[in-house]
């Protein structure tokens, strides 16, 4: 294995490891480095497809973007995605192997252990360096003896590891020190440095509590990463806190966007653009309540359709979107891939995909049906709104195949699917354009496209339409973050981690 290794692990889930490897394959790549990411395995419902149709993670795609390279299956060869409280498909080299209940992908993870290190042995022969992501913490005592994420798979690589704690959640002084006091002696000599992440204030008040920290574990802080807001980098697999601001106070010209937070919800990344219009203020809603006089609600994807769509049910969710649609002829309803699939009239599982049942009735706002199909599509796709004409790329993952009746028209016109040409109709409207449902996922990515939705809606209240505004730039945003990580920590000393290795 050629290339220099360095992975990074985190006091706990949501500490920022994956923007900190974000920033650290950019900051090596403008070093001169050929650098990759590699998280062996990664449990999240953010996911994205590759170009040879494989399945990992949205974040390895992200830190992969960041190191101006495609991303493969071997960034992140295995990829739980969550289906329930006690189980989870398991994805494997980018490709579903089946649904296992806990206790289950615990017995049979010891079969995954060749695998990742396969994965990690081509991208260590292709590359000079290669920035390691852990997963939760390393110190969780019930998953360590079966770890082949954290330190067991940074002890095949040689990988010195850098420990970060988010300060801006408070007690982050106990919560390192007491992941520290939970490893063996030999794997606290693993921890070559330590980051202090999402810091706000003053740094000199952080001195002190930097100073005791490093006199009682031995280990130097590397440096603290400021709380920062003006760069647009996705965040980890979980929906910001702010998110779930409230909309009542102020009519100051902005849509309001109303998004379901499904107990299942997955690829919420597909809003991350929109909510960062002038424009729009976008919400997570967890009850029926908070549907307060929306200009639209979006019905996001899940990895659970069935489930997902029974509590819709069970929690008045259902009644209440019902009862805004009917009411208010103004208001727009969207479905996206999962959400797509419960606005029609049913969806079929004869292969009890999802649940014993045999099928579910929808919500009966499109005149389309779903079927549950063994086989999972992965494809990257692009297309065009068959009503503007205006292109746009993105990604398909799903189980179902949904046929269009009665009196809808489809969404889009698929051109290009894994880069072959091809020509078919997909998604769903309804006569009045108000309900529209698609399997794409990154639909407003695209500027044209999400500027003319959006002043769709705006034209409704009668507000005058707003302008294409200049693309967001994903490579000035990774080098604001690698500035801003590069300024924050002692640059030095973690190149001679890197350098130096695990001894």
């Amino acid at each position: 294995m050629k290339a220099k290794t360095l992975q990074v692990c985190g006091t706990g889930s949501g500490v920022g490891k994956s923007v900190i490897v974000s920033a650290l394959c950019r900051i090596f790549l403008q070093e001169g480095y050929r650098v990759a990411p590699f998280k062996a395995q990664n449990m999240a419902l953010n996911s994205f497809v590759t170009r040879a149709q494989g399945e990992i993670g949205r974040a390895q795609a992200t830190q992969a973007q960041a190191c101006h390279i495609e991303p493969t299956v071997d960034m992140n060869p295995v990829l739980i995605k969550p289906t329930s409280d006690v189980g989870a498909q398991v994805i494997v080299l980018g490709k579903p192997i089946g649904n296992m209940h806990a206790l289950r992908y615990t017995k049979y993870k010891s079969r995954l252990l060749g695998v990742v290190r396969s994965s990690f042995r081509r991208l260590a022969d292709g590359y000079e360096v290669v920035v390691m992501e852990g997963a939760g913490s390393p110190a969780e005592i019930n998953l360590k003896s079966h770890d082949i994420v954290n330190l067991k798979m940074a002890a095949f690589a040689r990988a010195p590891v850098i420990l970060v704690g988010d300060i801006d959640k408070g007690g982050v002084f106990a919560w390192i020190i007491g992941t520290l006091e939970l490893l063996t002696p030999k794997e606290r000599r693993m921890i070559k440095g330590i980051i202090i992440n999402k810091f706000r204030g003053d740094i000199t008040l952080l001195k002190p509590g930097i100073d005791f920290l490093e006199r009682r574990t031995g280990i130097k802080v590397l440096g603290v990463i400021p709380y920062y807001k003006n760069i647009k980098i996705p965040e980890e697999d979980a929906v910001p806190l702010d998110s779930f601001k409230d909309s009542s106070s102020g009519r100051d010209h902005k849509l309001n966007i109303d998004v379901l937070y499904l107990p299942h919800i997955s690829n919420f990344t597909d809003f991350d653009t929109l909510e960062k219009e002038p424009d729009v203020r976008l919400r997570y809603v967890k009850s029926p309540e908070e549907l307060n006089k929306p200009d639209m609600i979006i019905i996001p994807g899940t990895k659970n359709t069935i489930s997902d769509l029974r509590y819709l049910m069970k929690s008045g969710f259902m009644s209440r979107i019902l009862s805004i649609i009917n009411s208010d002829k103004k208001v727009s309803l969207l479905g996206i891939c999962g959400g797509y699939q419960m606005l029609g009239k049913q969806i079929l599982d004869k292969y009890g995909l999802e649940s014993r049942r045999k099928q579910i009735q929808g919500m009966n706002l499109l005149s389309v049906e779903t079927s549950l199909m063994t086989d999972k599509i992965l494809t990257q796709v692009e297309a065009k709104e068959i009503n503007s004409g205006l292109r746009l790329s993105g990604y398909e993952i799903h189980h179902g195949l949904t046929r269009i009746f009665g009196k809808c028209k489809p969404f889009f016109e698929v051109f290009e699917c894994n880069g072959k040409k091809i020509k078919y109709r997909e998604g769903a409207v309804s006569s009045d354009r108000r309900i529209l449902g698609t399997y794409i996922h990154g639909i407003f990515d695209s500027n044209p496209f999400r500027r003319n939705f959006l002043n769709g809606l705006r034209r409704k209240k009668g507000w005058p339409a707003l302008p294409v505004k200049e693309s967001l730039n994903p490579d000035k945003e990774f080098d604001k973050l690698a500035e801003l990580v590069r300024e924050s920590i002692n640059m030095g000393l973690l190149r001679k981690i890197l350098i130096g290795g695990l001894k």
